[in-house]
């Protein structure tokens, strides 16, 4: 029979990008068995983005949405993936909704996934600006003099992770935690999972509004400080911080 695959995304204010995305993407689930599916958490859109969600799952019957309240996206990342594994997905491909990523790099990732807990993308080349380039160093300097590890690409929204693997994480991370993807790379590191990483490409955003700039990178960033700090107390209770 195969395996399932669960391809999620956040979506927010999305109506630019949303149907160009399903259909993008939508033709991936062939690598699954049948049982796969095509999750979008609309993460309270003030756009047309539930609307248009509501019109594709007529012509999608692979397509689910889900919606909730504007919380973020680390909240709106997690309710997909407890989605995913609550409906039995064997591996769960995590994505963006905004026509950034292509679908056409998903092949090699579901050819590795009997080898690995997760193969995770990579990006080489950077498209979207000097300040995030900087960031995501600096995010991966901070990763690792809390939690001991390395992790080259904490934040890329390209990853397949096995079910079981994912669910583990998943587990220990609070329902609003702010940088949830973030904190399941460190996890999968922390626990010293298979993990297998590959380049990909990320093009610049192909519609709508970036809603993070210089200034909110900042505050994310001193927010991701201290949820952090929270996590690597919690962590200390559990196997995780052994290793």
């Amino acid at each position: 029979m195969g395996d399932s695959v669960f391809i999620v995304m956040p979506a927010y204010n999305e109506e630019e990008t949303i149907e160009k995305t399903v259909k993008q993407w939508y033709p991936v689930l062939r690598f699954g068995n049948d049982n796969s599916r095509i999750v979008i958490v609309n993460d309270g859109s003030k756009d047309r983005t539930l609307s248009i969600l509501e019109d594709l799952a007529v012509r999608y019957p692979k397509l689910v949405f889900l919606d909730k309240p504007n919380g973020g996206h680390g909240p709106a990342v997690l309710c997909s993936y407890r989605y995913a594994i609550a409906q039995g997905a064997d591996y769960v491909f995590q994505t963006d909704s905004d026509g950034q990523t292509l679908p056409e790099e998903f092949e090699p990732f579901w050819g590795y996934r009997k080898s690995y807990d997760m193969v995770v993308g990579r990006r080489e080349v950077r498209t979207d600006g000097l300040f995030r380039l900087i960031a995501t160093r600096g995010l991966r300097l901070i990763i690792r003099a809390m939690f001991g590890v390395f992790v080259q690409d904490a934040n890329i929204a390209y990853r397949l992770m096995r079910r079981d693997a994912l669910e583990e994480c998943v587990r220990l991370i609070p329902e609003h935690f702010f940088l949830a993807n973030v904190m399941v790379s460190i996890l999968f590191a922390k626990k010293r999972m298979a993990v297998k990483s590959i380049p990909v490409t990320v093009l610049p955003r192909q519609g709508g509004v970036n809603s993070v700039f210089a200034p909110q990178i900042i505050k994310i960033g001193l927010r991701a400080v201290a949820d952090f700090y929270k996590m690597r107390k919690s962590l200390r209770k559990t196997s995780f911080m052994a290793h």
